[in-house]
């Protein structure tokens, strides 16, 4: 079986829920970084100072108030009530138990009065050492190509893991076409009789003859026409059981969670049946980038510059390119300079540039000006900024007969334009300067690099003039119109750009809550979730519209701000002013005041909140129109009488009742709903349109009325329309039909950007698809899937399908998508999903034991590898089995075979740019910790796409830049997808979940440093670089930086190995080497593949042979191709994550096979000068002539492309990681692997063909051929000098890789006895209860907070009513 395990956490039932929190292991985590007080089973944290008792609390809220507030995490959960002005108090208690009851209900009373802010952390102060199983994970038993044995002899014990028993009552349990679960069910009295039956049917059909080609050609067909004969409730069960035992995903779950709350909030709002799927099916995704800024001027494209600035000048090369090269393209400038009246060209560089342009287009024309400005440009030298003196010197030569200061001077007469191009810049809202506008649509910043810049424009063009042939084509532009107007007079072409409005990340509101409450009873208002406060709020909304009448208004705005001020008021005046050219508008208001409110400061306010509760909406409108005057304001300061402004038709004595009324609640509930939900501070500005939040605003940041159309615009283009015509087919109330738009708005906008949505029609379905339907009367998701039955794909489905329709309400249609004319068997190999719909409890109400994986019946001749698939972010390694995992024969298997693995690290995976170059930094090291041991793990950034990984669990974590020079040339500029602000000093990184979390980060030279390489002096810091992370588990000791590594002399070997066979070999070689090498010596093995009998071992003999090691672990990165097969992924780790692997302060490796055996010190071979090559390889040996038919770099595409030069063996190899990273050779490698790879046909010896094939990008020194003597290739005479000795296959004679090593290697088997000496000496110390001590130098301790366990079983076919084996 194989286990995943993990301490046991309380989880929510079903996979649907909210995602999966690790509380447990996150706040223990927390709490231990604290620390806690010793003997406490809760405590409270305030402002950094601890304590275990209730009755101090008193005195520690009094001092709280001079230490700084604590971080709090996004997934706090902090009491409703609480005030964010006042101490924050966390208390970590174990929900549930008596203390905590205690405490929490006097905490409440705190938070309530508006003394604390209380925060809970679920906190277990002893917890379980129980395990976890988790579901979520394949199991893959592929059958292995028996060419050359790789089977190791040595017999294995029986199993110490906890097996779990199987029976025979699969809830399938389908053989032949026969259904024994069925039959069993309809005659209990013959249970006897099948079960003969049932085995004599197993040993009639498991052995697995090899099918003929005409067999092959239409198994698809044949395996979906059996799928589609089964009942429709059975069929998804034959097609499981059909794809994962054929040779006889999480992201989905994402977007049902999505839709899941989509539909609960649709069905929350009274929205159901066919009009929920209708909405649903809405596609309302934001085009965030597709709006023009109006350009009414003769430039098409248009450049938007600071003449100073230092990029203008490249701009403007590119800009002379386009017009040397009569590009079909006008061009205009907009020289944004300094306006103020006092400042002249003699004191500014960018008005005297503006000023000489002006002079030359007067006195000339725009081109000879233009030439006259790209002269001044090429006056100033690259990375200065342009001066006076430049325009000085050009107008000096080129017009030596004017006078300079009459153009430059504060009397000049060229100062056109100056004044009207800042106020076109500001009003349009385009942005930081520099801008360049196509058609008016603004380029992204990362479009403005010259290259980007040139490549961009021409494809606009041709994307441009499609359209206008369109146009002329259909009649819309014809000779006689102006191109300008048509392209101004687009829908899309708007006065001005808010890239508020229009960037990617918005917020919006939770408007799905439904209640009876309002903001007028401040009391019950203060005590409701920001949920249900936000209902409230909707509640008492009474709205201002363009006309009095009856209509389904799509566009809702909440104004926010203290309409007592004038910016408040502004804000208000320019939402109105817009309103009155759209009907389809409604504004209401929500008062945020600067101050704690009084009779005096919220005058404004309340006369507001009076002619909505009591006045018509065109009266309201009018009165309030008038209050957001300023003129108006500064009169009632001044003392005048409120109903001075009254508006005709008003009901005046209602108002001033409701004016003068006592009752302010609604101040005290819009007050603490903007600090609360909206998290405004006082006083701050904000618009929210449809229920997503913009704001809060700047102080004197415009957003005007030019702002409020664009964002209608934007709204009735995306959803609102839409929406509307959806919801008005529902019969509703106009006002309560316009609400319903705000909030389906709001609920389906808020909503993950993803795929636009697509509605399927298929023609056919009637003898094609399996079609389960939902419950009748019941909200379902409508699923449809696709799927080829005899593919990886379907093995992974058809349980994911099963599960889903245990979980949730469905219409089904599965699509069956067959192949024809197959000539190969498409799958090879049996597959479990071990998915649990929810957890299991047992009758006692504990933990059921979890679920496994069981691979049932299965045959017993052909060799497997077990595999599993995990999710991209799990770590995961064996822990216990005795077995060979890589060479499971059942045949020879008497016992039952039981594999556990554990989930040993949670994977933070990020991409770093530096933002000065826009390049990853190479070489740049993370670290990542906590605040008491700020460094556990660490890692290097790639270049390719700045990629780095960091092993971690559930907690919250510190990024930081690496101590040295990581540290002394970089800071960190900016982070995203992090758990801190993107301003905070530190990054703060939560996993609190099984999902992976990538983050982004970008970094900055320091000014000091700008001229320094991270690479040219790595080795004089205390790199331990990612190795690190292997050594230092949650329990590990506590580095020090400060501590400098010396440069030992140690010889450093790599080697991989997966399988018992081939960690023998790897022991052999190991020995070997240390008999003939007298250098101090390290070994570094891939920890990925390694059993855990040879890790077991390793520090014991470590121990006796006085060597260190370490025990490297790197995930395969998702956006690298990825391989199906073990052993082409362990090919895959010997070559292309050597930059990442090792420490910067090892300068050099050494690669040696595991089937090596070594004759020589290799020391000789580290210090062989490679002659600036990176690496150095053996060339194939020629000598043993009887092979060459073998040979297949001699012809074909290899000997072309090898142009006479070796084609190198990969047992062996020397790299200089120094030069290796210098030339980015890791980063070179990669990408040629990414280009190859997808073909199916090439990289056929993965780790040997890639550097072979990347020989004329990263060189390779040929080493001397006695470095590597393999009797496959080389002659028998050659064999004396010898240096290492590989025990290659031979594909001619396809010897076993034992029986070749006893035969060729004579010293192999005196290694052998003596290692299998020390390994009985071991076991016996183990046994007799005599530790093996481990110095800290080898020891590779692991966690003791394990985080999970895996399960799985193989049974065979039985050979006796009595034996049966199985995996597990």
């Amino acid at each position: 079986m194989v286990n995943f395990c993990q301490k046991k956490v309380k989880k929510n039932s079903g996979i649907l829920s909210k995602p999966v929190k690790i509380l447990g292991h996150l706040n223990t985590m927390i709490a231990a970084d604290e620390p806690p007080p010793e003997g406490c089973t809760l405590f409270f944290a305030v402002h950094g100072e601890k304590t275990c008792e209730y009755d101090s609390l008193g005195a520690l809220l009094k001092a709280a108030s001079g230490r700084p507030k604590p971080f709090l995490f996004k997934g706090d959960h902090t009491y409703p009530a609480s005030n964010p002005d006042s101490p924050v108090v966390i208390l970590y208690a174990e929900i549930g138990t008596e203390g905590f009851y205690r405490v929490h209900k006097l905490l409440v009373k705190k938070a309530e009065a508006g003394e604390i802010t209380y925060v809970l952390r679920h906190f277990i102060a002893n917890p379980s050492e129980e395990k976890v199983y988790l579901s979520g994970y394949g199991v893959e038993l592929a059958i292995k190509s028996t060419e050359y044995k790789a089977k190791d002899d040595t017999q294995v014990k029986g199993t110490d893991v906890n097996a779990t028993v199987i029976d025979e009552d699969d809830p399938i349990d389908e053989v032949q076409g026969f259904l024994f679960g069925k039959l069993r069910q309809l005659y209990p009295d013959l249970n006897e009789e099948l079960k003969e039956l049932r085995k004599h049917l197993v040993e009639s059909t498991n052995e697995m003859a090899p099918l003929k080609v005409w067999q092959l050609q239409d198994l698809s067909f044949q395996t979906a026409a059996r799928i589609l004969a089964a009942p429709s409730v059975d069929a998804l069960m034959v097609m499981k059981d059909l794809s994962q035992n054929f040779p006889t995903k999480a992201s989905l779950f994402d977007v049902l969670r999505n839709e899941a709350r989509v539909m609960e909030g649709l069905h929350s709002l009274g929205i159901e049946g066919f009009s929920l799927h209708n909405i649903l099916k809405l596609n309302i995704q934001p085009s965030d980038s597709d709006y023009a800024v109006d350009i009414r001027s003769p430039a098409i494209s248009v450049l938007i510059v600071d003449p100073a600035h230092e990029t203008t000048a490249e701009l403007l090369n590119v800009a002379e390119m386009f017009l040397s090269n009569h590009i079909p393209l006008r061009i205009g400038l907009v020289f944004v300079v300094n306006d103020g009246d006092d400042v002249d060209g003699l004191q500014d560089p960018g008005v005297a540039l503006l000023r000489v342009y002006n002079y030359v287009a007067q006195e000339m024309d725009n081109n000879y000006a233009f030439q006259t400005v790209m002269s001044i440009y090429n006056k100033v030298k690259t990375g200065d900024q342009l001066k006076v003196e430049h325009v000085v010197s050009v107008l000096e030569k080129e017009y030596p007969y004017v006078e300079v200061n009459s153009v430059l001077g504060i009397d000049s007469a060229y100062d056109q334009n100056r004044k009207a191009a800042r106020s076109y810049y500001e009003q349009t809202g385009v942005g930081p300067l520099p801008v360049v506008l196509f058609n008016g649509m603004p380029f992204q910043k990362d479009q403005l690099d010259p290259d980007d810049l040139e490549t961009v424009t021409m494809h606009k063009i041709l994307e441009t003039t499609s359209i206008f042939q369109r146009a002329v084509y259909l009649g819309e532009l014809s000779n006689d119109q102006d191109v300008v107007e048509y392209i101004m007079n687009q829908p899309n072409v708007v006065p001005r750009i808010n890239s508020r409005i229009l960037m990617s990340d918005r917020e919006y509101l939770d408007l799905t809550a439904m209640n009876n409450f309002y903001v007028d009873d401040f009391a019950r208002f203060s005590t409701l979730d920001s949920r249900e406060k936000t209902a409230a709020v909707a509640n008492s909304m009474t709205y201002l519209t363009k006309r009095d009448d009856s209509f389904v208004r799509p566009v809702t705005f909440w104004i926010v701000g203290d309409f007592d001020k004038p910016s408040g008021r502004q804000l208000l005046y320019d939402a109105i002013k817009h309103q009155k050219s759209s009907n389809n508008v409604r504004i209401s208001m929500i008062n945020n005041p600067s101050e704690d409110p009084n009779s005096s400061n919220t005058v404004v306010a309340k006369a507001i909140w009076a002619a909505l509760q009591t006045q018509t909406s065109n009266n309201a409108k009018n009165f309030i129109t008038k209050m957001a005057k300023e003129e108006v304001a500064k009169a009632l300061e001044a003392g005048a009488d409120i109903l001075e402004f009254a508006v005709g038709g008003m009901d005046t004595n209602i108002f001033k009742e409701a004016f003068e009324s006592p009752k302010v609640d609604f101040i005290l509930s819009h007050a603490i709903y903007c600090r609360d939900v909206l998290k405004l501070k006082k006083g701050q500005r904000a618009v929210i349109s449809n229920g997503r939040i913009i704001g809060p605003l700047e102080d004197g940041e415009m957003f005007n009325q030019d702002d409020f159309h664009l964002l209608e615009n934007i709204i009735l283009k995306t959803s609102g329309q839409k929406i509307k015509s959806q919801i008005q087919q529902l019969g509703f109330e106009e006002d309560l039909a316009s609400d319903l738009v705000m909030k389906v708005d709001a609920l389906l906008s808020a909503q993950p950007k993803g795929e636009a949505r697509i509605e399927y029609h298929f023609f056919e379905e009637r003898h094609s698809a399996v079609k389960l339907r939902p419950k009748e009367g019941e909200t379902y998701f409508d699923v449809v899937a696709i799927v080829d039955p005899v593919t990886r794909d379907a093995q992974r489905l058809a349980p994911l399908l099963l599960v889903l329709n245990q979980l949730i309400n469905m219409n089904l249609r599965v699509f069956m998508n067959c192949q024809s004319k197959l000539s190969d068997m498409p799958l090879k190999s049996f597959y479990r999903y071990v998915l649990e719909p929810e957890i299991s409890f047992t009758a006692e109400n504990s933990f059921a034991s979890g679920p496994i994986a069981k691979f049932l019946d299965m045959p017993q001749s052909p060799l497997f590898t077990l595999n599993l698939n995990t999710p991209e972010s799990w770590m995961v390694e064996s822990v216990r089995t005795p077995y060979d995992l890589d060479n499971i024969y059942l045949e020879e298997v008497d016992n039952i075979v039981a594999a556990e693995y554990e989930l040993e690290y949670l994977l933070l995976e990020g991409h770093c740019y530096d933002i000065t170059t826009g390049q990853p930094p190479r070489g740049l090291q993370f670290t990542l910790g906590t605040s008491t041991n700020p460094v556990i793990v660490d890692t290097i950034v790639m270049a390719n796409l700045g990629y780095f990984q960091l092993k971690a669990n559930p907690g919250a974590w510190t990024l930081r830049l690496r101590k040295g020079r990581s540290e002394d040339i970089y800071r960190i500029y900016s982070h995203d997808g992090t758990d801190s602000p993107p301003e905070a000093n530190e990054v703060v990184v939560v996993l609190n979940n099984f999902k992976s979390k990538i983050i982004k980060v970008k970094v900055q030279k320091k000014l000091d440093m700008m001229n320094e390489d991270l690479l040219s002096d790595g080795t004089s810091e205390n790199e331990s670089g990612f190795w690190e992370s292997l050594k230092w588990g949650f329990t590990g000791g506590q580095k020090k930086e400060d501590v400098k590594q010396d440069k030992e002399d140690v010889l450093n070997i790599f080697s991989v190995a997966s399988g018992h066979l081939y960690e023998r070999f790897l022991r052999i070689m190991m020995l070997s080497v240390l008999k003939h090498t007298k250098t101090p010596l390290k070994f570094w093995f891939l920890k990925n593949y390694l059993s855990p009998t040879f890790k077991d071992f390793i520090p014991y003999m470590a121990k006796k042979y006085n060597f260190q090691y370490e025990l490297v672990q790197y995930k395969w990165p998702r956006w690298l191709h990825q391989q199906t097969e073990k052993q082409r992924i362990i090919w895959g780790y010997k070559i292309l994550f050597l930059d990442v692997l090792f420490p910067l302060a090892v300068d050099k490796i050494l690669f040696v096979d595991a089937d090596q055996i070594v004759r020589t010190d290799l020391k000789e071979l580290r210090d062989f000068n490679l002659d600036g090559a990176p690496y150095g390889y053996t060339p194939f040996c020629d000598s043993r002539r009887e092979m060459d038919g073998y040979r297949f770099w001699k012809s074909g595409y290899w000997a072309s492309h090898l142009a006479g030069r070796k084609y190198h063996i990969s047992a062996l190899y020397v790299v200089d990681l120094k030069k290796f990273r210098k030339i980015a050779a890791g980063d070179r490698l990669r990408g040629q692997y990414q280009g190859l790879s997808q073909d199916p046909n090439s990289l056929s010896n993965l780790d040997q063909d890639l550097p072979n094939n990347m020989i004329h990008q990263v060189p390779i020194k040929s080493l001397p051929q006695e470095w590597l003597w393999c009797e496959t290739w080389c002659d028998d005479s050659s064999k004396k000098r010898a240096k290492t000795i590989d025990l290659c296959n031979n594909p001619m004679t396809k010897e076993p890789k034992l029986q070749a090593a006893m035969r060729i290697v004579p010293e192999w088997q005196d290694y052998d006895q003596e290692i299998k000496q020390l390994h009985n000496l071991f076991q016996k110390e183990k046994e007799t209860g005599t530790p093996a001590q481990m110095s800290g130098q080898h020891t590779q301790e692991r966690p003791k907070d394990c985080i999970a366990m895996f399960n799985a079983a193989i049974k065979p076919k039985p050979r006796s009513p009595l034996s049966h084996t199985s995996l597990t």
